[in-house]
């Protein structure tokens, strides 16, 4: 699980924020060091529909970051003309190549059944639906690319393959070499979160194509506190600042390249995609997603996901 903090919020009236970067969403996520932007302080009031929630919104000023939602809702509130991602112009990156240690089964725990059918299944088939997608590159060891081989009569995208490598930059590097040349966005997922809905890719998709990357996260629920060594705790962390992030991390392809470029260049080690963008000091875009969006990792979570699709609120379409 990564944890992304956002910095405490200075008072400011709303003639105090400048937008010194309009072709940059007011309310986008910055890395440090940027300039002070307007951010909305988020809070979720969910509606009666089965995927749907509004947001309220309070505004102050950040250093350094600013937090939002939606591409949509920013353009509402800059009166910018929205974009949208364009048909079959998504490459996704679907990482399949973990071990998956921790489930403690006799395999990767990506392609243990989930309700009969292998967990990697399910975000494969929700991806394949979308129309703005128009192929996935599978990272995963050979012995099991048939699983996905035997669903490709049931996709309407193209499929590639992509050997997994020793660390999951690794992965992600390996399956970014397979991609179309003519793909506007990269989108990289953890087959292990089987959970995503489209609505949400949809959402990250469209943030991804305004602010060049984006991730889904969900604000931190959890008290969380920094420790020192000995296990004792250094201090308590704002938990309104904190978000846990999620996949998919959807990358320009040639934003994450020239990445890539400075990673290995400098021998660096990154925990997630959109780290690797945060290397060449690029905003970042974090898109509220669901907290129905796990990870399964253990055998806790294997019957968590399955007590979540047998909820008839739950639509991952």
């Amino acid at each position: 699980m990564t944890i992304l903090q956002v910095m405490s919020p200075l008072n400011a009236s709303p003639s105090q924020i400048l937008l010194s970067k309009p072709q940059i969403p007011s309310n986008s996520v910055y890395l440090p060091a940027v300039d002070l932007y307007r951010h909305p302080r988020l809070s979720s009031c969910y509606s009666s529909s089965k995927s749907n929630f509004n947001l309220v919104r309070k505004h102050s000023i950040c250093s350094g970051f600013t937090v939002t939602c939606s591409a949509n809702d920013s353009a509402k509130t800059t009166n910018e003309k929205p974009e949208y991602v364009r048909e079959k112009s998504v490459s996704v990156v679907l990482l399949a190549g973990g071990q998956g240690k921790r489930m403690g089964a006799s395999m990767p725990k990506q392609y243990l059944p989930l309700l009969g059918q292998p967990i990697a299944l399910y975000s494969f088939y929700t991806f394949s639906r979308m129309r703005e997608v128009k192929e996935i590159v599978v990272v995963c060891d050979p012995s099991y690319q048939d699983i996905f081989e035997d669903a490709r009569d049931n996709i309407s995208v193209d499929l590639k393959f992509a050997l997994p490598g020793k660390e999951r930059q690794d992965s992600v590097f390996s399956g970014l070499q397979s991609i179309d040349l003519a793909s506007e966005l990269v989108c990289i997922h953890d087959s292990a979160r089987p959970l995503v809905t489209s609505g949400d890719v949809l959402k990250v998709l469209n943030d991804g194509l305004r602010v060049g990357a984006s991730v889904l996260g969900v604000p931190a629920k959890a008290t969380i506190k920094e420790g020192n060594s000995e296990s004792f705790v250094v201090k308590t962390l704002d938990r309104k600042t904190l978000w846990e992030m999620q996949t998919p991390q959807v990358i320009k392809p040639d934003l994450l390249k020239k990445g890539f470029e400075l990673v290995n260049r400098e021998g660096l080690e990154v925990t997630d995609d959109v780290s690797i963008v945060e290397h060449l000091k690029h905003p970042v875009y974090i898109t509220q997603g669901s907290y129905t969006n796990i990870k399964v990792t253990t055998p806790d979570d294997l019957l968590l996901a399955e007590r979540i699709l047998n909820n008839d609120s739950f639509v991952p379409a």
